[in-house]
């Protein structure tokens, strides 16, 4: 597997049809609210590849001088419970890091709050985010 910080149009693709394959299509989520105003060419993606195939992604945008926004983390189903999930969340929050942001920001579905929890995450249940597809909870961590 090769960890790739998305900085081509091509690897971007990558991104993109992760995101296709594993919640737009599974969840029938239209194109036109899976990819939103923070899906832009200088958008940050993280894209795990298994040889060729893009198999996992993260994007990572700012929030503010202090945040990086984590999310629309999806990991291909036939890959999961293998530990790739956390490598990406993991790699997101190095490059994070390395740019100068302190906090990550994650917004989990209420299904998924175990995952990050157990990397570190809390989760702030005042701050209930209802959607058209999913409901979330903002969760946030101290980068270290």
């Amino acid at each position: 597997m090769e960890i790739i910080r998305a900085t081509k149009t091509a690897e971007q693709a990558g991104a993109y049809y992760v995101r296709i394959q594993a919640m737009a299509r599974k969840h029938q989520i239209p194109l036109d609210v899976e990819f939103d105003e923070h899906d832009t060419p200088e958008t940050k993606y993280i894209v795990i590849v298994d040889d060729y195939l893009p198999i996992a992604t993260c994007r990572l945008y700012a929030i503010d001088k202090k945040s990086m926004m984590l999310g629309r983390i999806v990991v291909l189903p036939d890959y999961r419970g293998r530990g790739i999930g956390t490598l990406v969340v993991k790699e997101a929050e190095r490059w994070a890091k390395e740019l100068g942001y302190e906090n990550a920001v994650v917004e989990s579905r209420d299904n998924k709050i175990h995952f990050y929890e157990t990397m570190g995450y809390v989760a702030d249940y005042s701050k209930k985010i209802v959607g058209d597809t999913f409901t979330c909870y903002r969760m946030e961590k101290t980068i270290e």
